[in-house]
């Protein structure tokens, strides 16, 4: 079977199964090797592309590919906060981020589902990001919040979101760990065990650099493979400007050689060190790809916060005008916009 890249097939190769797809949906595909020109293009490994089901193989007519905002929050409009759904205390929010206004956000962008992330503002009671998600079960994926109390009691509300409550990811923010402890303690590794069991990913929040969790992401990968990763925000790897960050991007990079993990392309204003659209985020996606494929990275608004830096459409078009940047196909920027999200998470957006 003939791929459609732009690339020059280099081989043939048959990709393992990926975690939560079908073997029968994988086939051959060309192996290709990105040439990124901009500096660090040697720590770049071939990019592997598969095809999204075997109904693509069955040469079935195709409908435009779904795009799915792999990244966003939604929170109670100060109304509901009063009445049902109440704030954290002191994590009020200062944006506006109730899902009406994110259904017209998305409506007007043209972004047809997304993984709703917990927000802090909540933080343990998931509530009211519950009841959006069975409002709108065809629109949204939930992604709940691990609770790392010593009293594993977050072992058991993480097991009850997923199997109760239909929540299909989990978070794991460093920041929650009690002081002094890592994310691999005891409760972590029982958190993530279980994320692997129940067939939900890992998504890792590294606010304050990947290289102060680098160690702990690799040993969960390394002792629990079965449990998929998601690398919130590019792993809060800026494009690299000294040593300490080539070092950190770098080690991004080496994730690539862990199969189940995936990279958000997500919240570009928060990794980009330039306005709207982020053009400097050219490189680092290019060597992205170029690590762990396009099937491996999705894209993530980070709504509503990236609502007073572009626009929530403005983050959507940002990523089409980056790829335009580089030696990315169509086919490329299908993967990244949605394609990659939906075969992660199968049968959760319905046609």
């Amino acid at each position: 079977m003939k791929g459609s890249f732009s690339h020059n097939p280099m081989a043939m190769v048959v990709r393992l199964t990926p975690l939560l797809l079908s073997a029968s949906a994988q086939v051959p595909v060309p192996v290709v090797q990105l040439k990124c020109p901009w500096p660090f293009a040697h720590i770049s490994t071939k990019t592997r592309f598969i095809v999204s089901s075997a109904r693509m193989a069955a040469n079935e007519p195709q409908s435009r590919t779904k795009i799915i905002d792999s990244h966003l929050h939604v929170w109670a409009s100060p109304q509901e906060a009063a009445d049902k759904y109440p704030y954290f205390p002191g994590q009020e929010p200062t944006l506006p981020g109730d899902v009406d206004f994110l259904l017209k956000s998305m409506e007007e962008a043209g972004v047809d589902g997304a993984l709703i992330v917990q927000p802090i503002n909540h933080k343990f009671d998931h509530s009211l990001v519950t009841s959006v998600l069975k409002k709108y079960p065809s629109k949204f994926v939930g992604c709940c919040l691990a609770n790392p109390t010593e009293d594993r009691s977050g072992v058991k509300q993480l097991e009850h979101l997923i199997l109760q409550d239909n929540y299909r990811a989990v978070r794991f923010n460093p920041y929650l760990w009690p002081s002094g402890q890592q994310m691999t303690n005891e409760v972590g590794k029982a958190m993530f065990s279980k994320a692997g069991e129940l067939g939900v990913p890992v998504g890792f929040m590294c606010t304050k650099g990947l290289s102060l969790h680098i160690s702990e992401i690799e040993e969960l990968c390394t002792e629990f493979p079965s449990t998929t990763v998601l690398l919130d925000h590019l792993a809060f790897c800026k494009p690299p400007i000294n040593d300490e960050e080539k070092l950190a991007f770098s080690a991004l990079l080496k994730l690539s050689r862990f199969p189940q993990v995936y990279v958000k392309f997500s919240a570009l204003f928060r990794v980009s060190r330039m306005p709207f659209p982020y053009q400097d985020l050219s490189h680092s996606l290019c060597q992205v790809v170029s690590s762990f494929g396009a099937n491996r990275v999705m894209w993530g608004s980070d709504f509503p916060f990236v609502v007073p830096e572009c626009g929530y459409k403005g983050a959507k078009e940002a990523v089409s005008l980056i790829i335009n940047r580089i030696p990315l196909s169509s086919t490329d920027l299908e993967w990244i916009m949605g394609r990659t999200v939906l075969q992660l998470f199968q049968n959760q957006w319905l046609p």
